[in-house]
């Protein structure tokens, strides 16, 4: 017999309430049960006293003749110190993208990376100081041109 220290639903609808019950695996959620050893009201703050409450003996009890916790009663029974929290475990593969564009991101990062060094050589080499120009013949030109500018608005304007 394979024996679970579980929670089974009961309270209203959208008001549920729990009882911390060691059962038969094989038997319903709701349905019979060995003992009832403490209860779970989830409405309550989690900070709150009687939001997790049971007889520690008798789950102690429970647990030396091989009863298994399901998954919320161990994290429960965890954060009383009865039992280790379970460790977390790492992440599969699935979370990340696919070769090709794992692929894709590789070369994009190598070709920032590339940039990145390009702009510090860069910002490193000595800028050479800008030489000023002497004025050239076209500088006059301007000056016709905008001597004429007038003239021609005169023209369009008659």
């Amino acid at each position: 017999m394979s024996l679970k220290i579980r929670l089974s639903r009961g309270g209203a609808k959208k008001r549920p309430y729990y009882r911390v019950v060691v059962a038969d695996s094989r038997f319903p959620r709701d349905g019979r049960y060995i003992e009832k050893v403490g209860t779970y009201n989830p409405i309550l703050p989690s900070d709150h006293e009687d939001r997790f409450k049971f007889k520690e003996d008798r789950i102690r009890h429970w647990l030396g003749l091989g009863a298994l916790p399901t998954d919320r009663v161990h994290r429960f029974l965890a954060k009383a110190g009865i039992l280790d929290a379970k460790a977390i475990p790492e992440q599969t593969k699935q979370d990340k993208p696919r070769a090709k564009a794992q692929e894709r991101l590789r070369e994009a990062e190598e070709a920032a990376k590339s940039a990145a060094e390009a702009a510090a050589v860069e910002v490193e080499a000595p800028v050479p100081a800008p030489v000023e120009e002497a004025p050239t013949a076209e500088a006059p030109a301007a000056e016709v041109l905008a001597e004429d500018a007038p003239a021609v608005e005169k023209k369009a304007e008659g």
